[in-house]
């Protein structure tokens, strides 16, 4: 990984933490230790857009490090092709603005898959109307159905094939709807299968591959309600769980004890080192919440930091991810 791609990485972790009202740092920024006088000349300065409000998902593009697509939650999709240097919004041209997951496929960098609608329960929240498209690297865009998904928190492209992709839809906010789960397609959107669905009360959060072998997928499932007269959401509905398939989604099983928590359980983020895929990291909101570890793909798990802060508004935000070349950061 070169220098420049490293600081865009920490800079936008930064920024994504900086965007949420009141300054709260819901989960922590993780970073390899450097010599200090490589930064010796680096200051810290906006790199904007200046409108669009917070973001919750970016994406690289493989072999393109200066090429990044973040969604705002009320603001589009925007692109550099610079290193965050100046930005372009590129989704302005569509009936949506809320942006809940951007992914672009690994394969084809021309292939850009797009959740509309935020799925960090605010009370603020702003609703989509299901997934997009481009072909062109977001020149233009083509809407690929789920429209009554409402909330998508993840979108997740086969590393080989940009033509299979997943869908973690957390589904409506304020009350019960069937669209909701994670969705699978083989054929680029033209058509979807519910794959993993547990009632209509329950969505989908978070998903994730095996680096290793794409077939072995994780998804965590979130059972929560926006009630228009409070505050906080409820975040400990008894349908959210963690989830395992080894057969490319076809067939799910439920992945609980072993030192996994069970009480009030709620939302789960999800990460796999890419250079360990045995090792599965996870940001759980619970009773006994924090950062849990596997080193046997999800068979038995271990807490590895209580602190409070990494998860105790977690069915705002709960987002983890593994250093690209160390397992343990």
């Amino acid at each position: 990984m070169t220098r420049s791609l490293r600081l865009v990485q920490i800079v936008f972790s930064v920024l994504i933490c900086a965007m949420v009202p009141g300054g709260f740092t819901p989960h922590r920024v993780y970073a390899r230790q450097y010599d200090p006088s490589l930064f010796a000349g680096l200051r810290w300065r906006m790199i904007g857009p200046f409108r669009g409000g917070r973001a919750v998902t970016v994406s690289g593009v493989v072999g393109q490090p200066n090429v990044f697509y973040f969604g705002a939650v009320c603001g589009g999709v925007w692109k550099t092709t610079n290193a965050g240097r100046t930005w372009a919004p590129i989704f302005d041209s569509q009936p949506v603005a809320s942006i809940g997951a951007v992914a672009v496929a690994p394969s084809d960098p021309n292939v850009v898959y797009v959740g509309s609608g935020e799925a960090d329960f605010r009370s603020d929240i702003c609703s989509g109307n299901g997934a997009y498209k481009s072909t062109d690297a977001g020149r233009t865009w083509t809407r690929i159905g789920l429209d009554d998904t409402r909330h998508i928190g993840r979108v997740l492209v086969d590393p080989h094939d940009p033509r299979v992709v997943f869908v973690a839809a957390l589904g409506h906010a304020y009350g019960p709807n069937a669209e909701r789960g994670v969705f699978r397609s083989k054929d680029g959107g033209e058509s979807w299968q519910k794959v993993l669905f547990k009632d209509d009360n329950t969505g989908a959060i978070d998903i994730a591959f095996d680096p290793r072998d794409s077939r072995i997928i994780y998804a965590a499932l979130f059972q929560t309600r926006r009630p228009p007269w409070n505050v906080y959401p409820p975040s400990y509905g008894p349908g959210s769980g963690l989830y395992k398939s080894t057969d490319g989604g076809d067939t799910w099983r439920q992945v609980t004890g072993h030192g996994l928590p069970s009480e009030k359980l709620g939302r789960i983020g999800i990460a796999v080192a890419p250079t360990a895929p045995d090792r599965v990291y996870l940001i759980v909101d619970a009773k006994e919440g924090g950062v849990y570890r596997s080193d046997d793909a999800g068979e038995n798990w271990q807490r590895t930091d209580p602190d409070p802060r990494l998860w105790q508004r977690g069915w705002y935000f709960g987002g983890i991810n593994v250093d690209p070349r160390n397992q343990k950061v």
